[in-house]
Parts: C-alpha cells; structure tokens; sequence
C-alpha cells in the first residue's frame, strides 16, 4: 500500500513575504488590463511558493480583469484568448504539485431572490471555472462559496440555492462548486442540509463553526460528514484561523464635542486575526486524528502566518507536524525561513 501523500497548507492570494509579486492586473479598464499579465505574476507566485515549499494556493478572483463586466465587451473574450498561457501555467502548476483554487467574493449570491444578481454570480463563477479547465487542473481545484443571504427566511434561501444548483448552474461550474459554513448565517448543519439534496462538496471552516453552531453539533462527526461529501481520489480541503482577540480601534463621535474620537473596543470573534494559535491548531488537527484533509489557513498575515506555523508545530507537536511532512530535523531550517522573511518591516495595514 502507497504510503500517503503529506497534508498540505496553503493561504489565499496577497504574497506578504514577496508584497512585489502582484495577486492579479489591477490597472483599470482604461490601461486594458489582461489575464495574461495576471499569469505573469502568477508565474513569479509559483517560484515563490516553490521556493518555501508551499503547495496550495488560492488565486485572486479578479485574476481575468473584467472578464464578465456587462458594460465592456472588449473584455469577454479574454479567457478564451488566454488558452495556451493558461494551460502553461497550469502545467507548471501540476509540476510543482501545487493545489489551486477560488474563492469568488461575496457579491456571488446564487440564493438571491434578485435574478439578475443571480444571473451576474454564475456569470463569474463560470468565468473562474473556465479558467481552471483550461489550466488542466483536476477536480481538487474548487471554487469555493457562501450559500449567501438569508433574506429574513433561513428554509427559504437554503431552498433557492438548491432551486439554482439544479435549475440554472451550468456543468462546469457545479463540477468545481464547493459550499463552506459561515459564521453569521448559515451553520454546518445548513451546508449538509443543501448537500443531502445537491451533493455539492462541502468545506469545513473551523472558526466559522465555533462562531454559528445553534444545533450544538459536535465537531468531529460533522467534520467527518464534510469529507465525505468528497468523492474518493479527491482530497478535501478544510479552512483554519485564530480569532482576533486584541482590543480594535474605532471612530466615534464625542457626544460633548459632537467631534470624532478613537476609542478601543472588544474584538469580534468572527475577525480573523494575523497569525494562527498553534495550540488551537493542533487541538484541531488531533480532534482529526485520521482524517485526511488539506488545510487552508486564512489568516491575515498570509504566507507569513504559515512559514510562521509549520517551525511551531515541530516545536509544540511533532505528531501533527509529521502529517504534513514535516521533521525534526527541518526546524532548525524553518526557523531560519521565518527570521529572514520578519527581518524587513511589515508596511502598516498590508
């Protein structure tokens, strides 16, 4: 029996350690942004992620600068223009065994009662789908979505989602599709729910669970009911994050003045802080001792936060550290990885 293949960690889009490399075009219409000056930087990420020996990695959404945009039809050929760069750099992805993926923003709404916002979400995932096919990636390569708005009627909405996947999502995009629990709307049992009648693949967000879970589930049977939902050969993909817990600065109005003022308040445990607690981490990943899953870490310092993770988890837990290929005899490496890339000051607010 094949011995199995490490767990992965990835983190979306902004590279922190390499703020030079660009997630995507971001000049405006007017300059004619293209998709393939977004795989350019997109080629320079791989080298990066190669370098640090990190092997998934979410892309930009807005990687194909208006491709979808009703208003500018100059740029709805772009994806198909881009055919052979996209399957170049798809191949060098699948070379360097690197996991990609989406996650469409949070303007894709496929549970709207608004058709024509409904009608502009799977115009964008389409267009997300499109790409990675043409890259060649195989089905580990996921667009992963909210179920959306509750619109006062939680039975509701869940119901127009299913009504959507069944009635207006085109193959491709059901084929990518992936459905996550949040934090404030839709819990854990509300994705199994929408799975028992769609079968779409679910994500298990860690924080989002803790933060909304009024059915009392516990954790580790329901995370084992999210990987299920993914077909065998597949691996899933779970997300992790620490909450904040610092004190937050805001602006309020003095009531004698009538003049703003910074004042400090409690966090908000649905806030994702900079880096991830090692201790929740492991406690997670010993909860789920057995289960094999990729990790996809969401915390705001980005690829710092994980260069930061993997010489903690050699450090407090081994155990948890040999499952994502990591030895003893790396720490002293790691270690060294992470003190090169916080010499240089982090730039406020990046």
């Amino acid at each position: 029996m094949a011995a199995q293949e490490p767990l992965r960690l990835g983190f979306p889009v902004k590279l922190m350690g390499a703020p030079e490399i660009r997630s995507n075009d971001t000049r405006r219409w007017q300059s004619a942004p293209h998709l393939r000056v977004s795989l350019e930087y997109m080629h320079q990420a791989l080298d990066y992620l190669a370098r640090h020996g990190i092997r998934m990695y979410r892309m930009s959404s807005d990687l194909a600068p208006y491709a979808t945009h009703p208003d500018m039809p100059q740029f709805h050929g772009m994806i198909a223009d881009s055919d052979a760069e996209l399957r170049a750099f798809g191949a060098r992805a699948r070379a360097l065994d690197i996991r990609l993926s989406f996650h469409p923003s949070q303007f894709i709404v496929l549970n709207s009662p608004d058709p024509v916002l409904v009608e502009k979400s799977i115009r964008d995932l389409a267009a997300q789908a499109e790409m990675l096919d043409r890259m060649g990636l195989g089905p580990e390569a996921v667009l992963v979505v909210h179920v959306g708005g509750t619109y006062g009627d939680v039975p509701a909405s869940r119901e127009r989602w299913v009504r959507c996947w069944e009635e207006r999502l085109p193959g491709p995009v059901r084929r990518r599709l992936v459905l996550e629990n949040d934090d404030l709307r839709f819990s854990a049992a509300d994705v199994l729910w929408i799975h028992e009648r769609t079968g779409v693949r679910l994500i298990f967000d860690h924080q989002h669970f803790w933060c909304l879970n009024p059915e009392g589930l516990a954790m580790r049977p329901v995370l084992e009911r999210f990987l299920r939902s993914w077909p065998e050969g597949v691996r899933p993909k779970c997300h992790f994050s620490s909450p904040r817990t610092e004190l937050r600065e805001m602006q309020r109005k003095d009531r004698k003045t009538g003049k703003n003022k910074t004042v400090l308040v409690p966090p908000v445990w649905t806030g994702h802080a900079d880096y991830c607690n090692p201790f929740e981490f492991i406690t997670f990943m010993r909860l789920a001792e057995g289960l094999e899953f990729d990790v996809m870490l969401e915390a705001k310092a980005k690829d710092l936060a994980l260069i930061r993770l993997r010489p903690d988890l050699l450090r407090y837990a081994p155990d948890v550290a040999l499952r994502f290929g990591l030895h003893p005899e790396e720490t002293g490496r790691l270690d060294a990885e992470e003190a090169a890339l916080l010499e240089e000051e982090i730039p406020a607010g990046a």
